[in-house]
């Protein structure tokens, strides 16, 4: 004996399939399809939906990002774009931005935290960046646009400077790499790091100083003087 569906309620059935197939999808396969790896994003485990997740121990590159909550957004993939929000609530970590992948570029929205640095950019003692409302893109291997303010804070002193409110700027690009141009309270600082799409990087921390015994402090600790003072560059690849 056969039973015949309208076929109204067939659709029906045929639709709720296909959404819960999509609605369950899980979000290390979406990750995956995303290719977020090749951009040296990683997290040890992912759980969850696509729409609805978590991510433990993220990394980027050599910086660990902690445990996040991810999700997909539904608009941007009409237009292209594949962006996943990260989140992590409560008051003494929190960490709230995006992750945005198309065809031809890759990038981070609207990123606002605190960003621990460990020994990312060793011999400097950069310990954290403070991020507010960054947001960089990158297309076909170059800095297409970027934006946001950026602290950076030492972890330790260099050659007898502490710099305790950190060194400020605004990200923006040139000349294909993301460049974070910093200075200090007094102006007497400057902090320069260009961030490149290959993982490459240049730090330049540049003093000013007329100072003998800072100068031979500085020197002593491998800064070199020129025309904008005591430089130390510091280049490498995460």
């Amino acid at each position: 004996m056969r039973f015949r569906l309208p076929l109204g309620r067939s659709l029906f059935f045929v639709c709720a399939f296909l959404f819960a197939l999509v609605a369950l999808l899980p979000l290390r396969l979406a990750l995956d399809w995303l290719s977020l790896d090749d951009r040296a994003f990683a997290a040890r485990e992912a759980k969850g939906s696509i729409w609805f997740g978590g991510l433990s121990e993220v990394q980027l590159g050599p910086v660990a990002l902690g445990d996040l909550q991810a999700g997909l957004r539904t608009l941007p993939l009409l237009i292209g774009r594949a962006r996943v929000d990260l989140k992590r609530g409560g008051d003494e970590d929190p960490f709230e931005g995006s992750a945005t992948v198309s065809r031809h570029s890759f990038g981070f929205d609207d990123v606002t935290a605190r960003v621990p640095l460990g020994s990312a950019f060793a011999p400097l003692p950069l310990g954290s960046f403070d991020l507010s409302q960054v947001t960089v893109r990158y297309a076909d291997g170059l800095c297409a646009s970027a934006e946001g303010a950026v602290t950076a804070n030492l972890a330790a002193d260099v050659a007898g400077l502490t710099l305790q409110s950190g060194l400020t700027g605004t990200a923006r690009c040139e000349d294909g790499a993301l460049l974070l141009p910093l200075t200090s309270q007094s102006g007497m600082e400057g902090l320069s790091i260009r961030l490149y799409d290959n993982g490459r990087y240049r730090v330049e921390l540049a003093v000013k100083s007329t100072d003998p015994l800072l100068a031979a402090k500085l020197a002593a600790s491998g800064f070199t003087q020129t025309n904008a003072g005591y430089v130390l560059a510091v280049d490498g690849t995460f």
